[in-house]
């Protein structure tokens, strides 16, 4: 049977269809005079430039020493961001300057590359979490861990700490190579095709926090996966290299580039070219340098490489990195096959050591510097000195001995970390929301953990029937930090009209998903003319459409393939 998910929608095409009338900003086409305030102030100063300035003036004299460039601008590359002011409604938020939204705390990202913990730095975070952020801390669903409540003041010493035991902030926002995203069962899982730790290592030291790839056009962002799962969600990111075997040249990986979603999506696209894993560092660098030097670069809106990818083909962008920036061209390779398992590692695995490890699922990311801390020592008591954070906002503890699990999975629970989560609880993600975020218009954690909660109880009898997760995302803005377009139901936060009053909600899209084990390729969701659900109603929309899946599905149909040929009327 053909079917939508046999097809995938790559997403908006975005080329103009004529000669364009203004230049694109192309450093190599256009030369590197600024074209955009965001452009004037990276020129002038690198980012990388102001941590010395948050150490020796800003840190001393607050945050009303802070020059307004930087703290608008170089502060992210550095991992910091000013979070939301309290008790501004969404409403207000398209209609306030940035510094009339913004309080005078940020968040701090710390960068995760690979998702790769000691129990150690694991409970450093903690700790830092409790003494300079209140104990907040999220689980984002790039591997990173986000705090918030921080003070200008106490960032040298948070640097001191994180460094001392080897991570960083560095790059973890702005426009630069944000953090690589990894498999977490890089090195342990008993299925791997090839453990990608060596090259995410090399990447990461080679090229972050280099000046010379700290002014991209936009943000720039990684994958690598060794793992059949393709744990990844390759087909979102900048530059990603999927574990392959090439029937001549052995395990190596695939390369794809381009994906990303925000406002206009677009799905990744294969170069067909082999990568060796000796020549994934130099492929990396290759095509983040097309991105520096031919990205767009006059309109922020157009200024992802997904832009450029639409404009150029496949055949040309791979022209172009093999010619202008490899040392030779780059051999034919196979697509990976279809994924054999769920890449959200949730629940306990034979690791191929003989030992174990275990997925656990927090609350839609949502934990605590304390829930950090005591998981530390709950890993440690049972044997385990490794953690890991996963794509999809869960954490994994690794090395366990078989008469170790039963006691650390009735740990976490008591943490709050279910490693036998519900199915509503492992399929939801949701990102930071109007509590802290200053382009949100809608909260999201507390809004989906209710919805969690509601679902549970409505629909737990049903999960044997339902039989896999139904993916639920929740963003609070239009830019989809949590993959609205690539879930089963994907809520897009804005304000929406209900029984002729505004009021905080949702769009919907439907039937969305990454390649997986049961669907072939990626996909993005549709979207069904005026299907809005106001904040609170969350759980009752998501009951009745999982209900009418229930009712007509055909035979092992999934729900996205199902969301996508059922009628408008079915979806409401």
């Amino acid at each position: 049977m053909t079917t939508p998910q046999q097809t995938p929608i790559r997403g908006a095409r975005t080329r103009t269809g004529r000669t364009p009338t203004k230049p694109h900003g192309q450093w190599l086409v256009d030369g590197t005079e600024p074209l955009n305030g965001n452009e004037e102030f990276k020129l002038a100063d690198n980012g990388l430039n102001v941590r010395e300035r948050i150490e020796t003036v800003y840190a001393a004299g607050g945050f009303q020493s802070i020059d307004p460039t930087d703290l608008h601008g170089r502060f992210r590359w550095w991992g910091l961001y000013t979070q939301r002011k309290p008790g501004i409604d969404g409403g207000r938020t398209a209609q306030l300057e940035p510094h009339e939204l913004e309080d005078e705390y940020f968040m701090l990202r710390v960068r995760i590359d690979g998702g790769q913990l000691t129990t150690h730095q694991l409970r450093v975070i903690g700790e830092i979490s409790t003494t300079f952020a209140r104990d907040s801390a999220d689980l984002t669903d790039r591997q990173n861990v986000q705090l918030h409540w921080i003070r200008v003041e106490d960032v040298p010493e948070i640097w001191r700490r994180l460094e001392e035991v080897g991570l960083s902030t560095t790059e973890a926002c702005g426009d630069v190579p944000r953090v690589i995203l990894g498999s977490p069962v890089a090195g342990i899982a008993a299925d791997e095709l090839i453990d990608p730790t060596p090259q995410i290592e090399e990447i990461a030291a080679r090229f972050i926090g280099d000046p010379t790839l700290a002014n991209l056009p936009r943000k720039y962002k990684t994958a690598i996966t060794g793992h059949p799962s393709q744990d990844v969600v390759h087909e979102i990111n900048d530059c990603a290299f999927v574990a392959v075997e090439h029937p001549e040249l052995g395990i190596g990986y695939d390369l794809w580039v381009g994906g990303a979603l925000s406002v206009v999506p677009r799905l990744g696209e294969r170069l067909g070219a082999f990568v060796s894993p000796d020549r994934v560092a130099e492929v990396w660098h290759g095509v983040t340098q097309i991105f520096r030097d031919y990205g767009y670069r006059r309109l922020r809106n157009k200024a992802r490489l997904k832009f450029l990818l639409a404009d150029w083909g496949t055949e040309k962008f791979r022209e172009v990195l093999e010619t202008e920036y490899l040392d030779s061209p780059l051999p034919d390779g196979p697509a990976a096959p279809k994924p054999t398992s769920l890449g959200d590692h949730v629940g306990v695995h034979a690791q191929k050591d003989g030992r174990f490890y275990v997925g656990a699922a927090p609350l839609v990311g949502r934990v605590s510097g304390s829930t950090l801390t005591a998981l530390a020592d709950l890993a440690e008591v049972h044997g385990s000195h490794r953690v890991r954070t996963t794509p999809y906002q869960k954490l994994l503890v690794l090395d366990l001995p078989e008469s170790e699990v039963d006691g650390l999975v009735a740990g976490l629970d008591a943490l709050g970390l279910s490693a036998r989560p519900s199915l509503f609880r492992r399929g939801t993600i949701a990102c930071t929301g109007i509590e802290y975020c200053k382009l949100a218009i809608v909260e999201t954690k507390a809004n989906a953990a209710r919805a969690i909660q509601q679902l549970e109880e409505r629909l737990g009898a049903l999960e044997p029937e339902i039989g896999r997760p139904i993916t639920l995302h929740v963003n609070g803005c239009p830019n989809s930090c949590a993959r609205i377009q690539t879930a089963d139901i994907g809520l897009k936060g804005q304000l929406v009209s209900i029984d002729g009053e505004q009021v905080p909600g949702y769009q919907v899209h439907l039937g969305g998903g990454l390649a997986g084990p049961d669907r072939e390729d990626a996909g993005l969701g549709r979207t069904v003319r005026g299907l809005k659900v106001p904040a609170d109603g969350i759980a009752d929309y998501a009951e009745r459409v999982i209900r009418r899946y229930l009712t007509d599905r055909e035979q092992d149909e999934t729900f996205a393939h199902w969301a996508h040929r059922a009628d408008e009327e079915a979806l409401q």
